[in-house]
């Protein structure tokens, strides 16, 4: 039996008297789209770092690829690729240049690292603006260079802390159906913290976190059903621009 891609047990975390986590406990199986939804200081920020080794838990532990994330955290950042809410990229200098200088940090070097590159922007629809600045690109496109250095080395889980912000509805697609390609070739586990719908909706499962307590996961369907639905009745006076910004801002498309 494969081991997880992920694994949480009862971890806790305190800053200073307030718990931004409390008892949380999940595990995700590899090769799959995990989401993590909450409001603002539900513990997902937190949850994150913990996973990327950048915050030891203050009880519990976690791991990922069946290692240790405080005791083993230089292998974890091994088989870990992050992709920041905010683009990590350098914008005066070119897209090739960002990800060599990332390649390098992952000991990826010469030969190897230009072939991993060529790759990646090719796969992403990038390879005529390698030699670009990366802040001559669009927001969309910056986000897929964004994603092909958090993919560089090949890592086994991935990371995503609110990856389309920002992004039109066409830039969002692009980027997911980029990302759905990559996760099958690769077999990568996706762990995804969003708040639009239908980002949530095409996550294998869920989970629910508030005030740093895990309140329910499952499949969306199961969720769903469980939590509910409602429906709003919205009026105006120019309702494709509405319909727009509805998907743009929250993933909502209107029936």
């Amino acid at each position: 039996m494969e081991q997880p891609a992920v694994a949480l047990s009862h971890v806790v975390h305190h800053y200073g008297d307030r718990r931004a986590l409390d008892d949380v406990s999940l595990t995700v199986p590899a090769g799959e789209r995990f989401g993590l939804l909450g409001p603002n200081g539900s513990g997902k920020t937190t949850l994150f770092r913990i996973l990327a080794t950048l915050l030891p838990p203050s009880e519990g532990t976690a791991r990922v690829a069946g290692f240790d994330c405080v005791r083993e955290a230089a292998t974890v950042r091994r088989h870990l690729g992050v992709v920041f809410q905010s683009p990590a990229l350098d914008p005066e200098l070119t897209v090739s240049e960002n990800l060599r200088f990332h390649a390098a940090l992952y000991g990826l070097h010469g030969a190897e690292a230009r072939q991993r590159i060529d790759t990646l922007l090719g796969r992403f629809g990038l390879a005529d603006r390698a030699g670009d600045r990366a802040g001559t690109l669009s927001g969309g496109q910056q986000r897929r260079v964004d994603l092909a250095r958090g993919l560089l080395h090949t890592p086994r889980v991935l990371l995503l802390d609110e990856p389309t912000t920002g992004l039109d509805p066409a830039a969002r697609r692009a980027f997911w159906d980029t990302l759905d390609a990559l996760q099958q070739e690769e077999h990568l586990t996706v762990i995804v913290a969003t708040h639009l719908l239908d980002e949530a909706e095409a996550c294998d499962r869920l989970a629910l976190l508030d005030r740093g307590r895990l309140v329910a996961q499952g499949t969306p369907a199961d969720l769903k059903a469980a939590l509910g639905e409602e429906t709003l009745w919205l009026e105006a006076d120019d309702p494709e621009a509405l319909a727009e910004r509805l998907e743009a801002r929250f993933g909502l498309s209107p029936r």
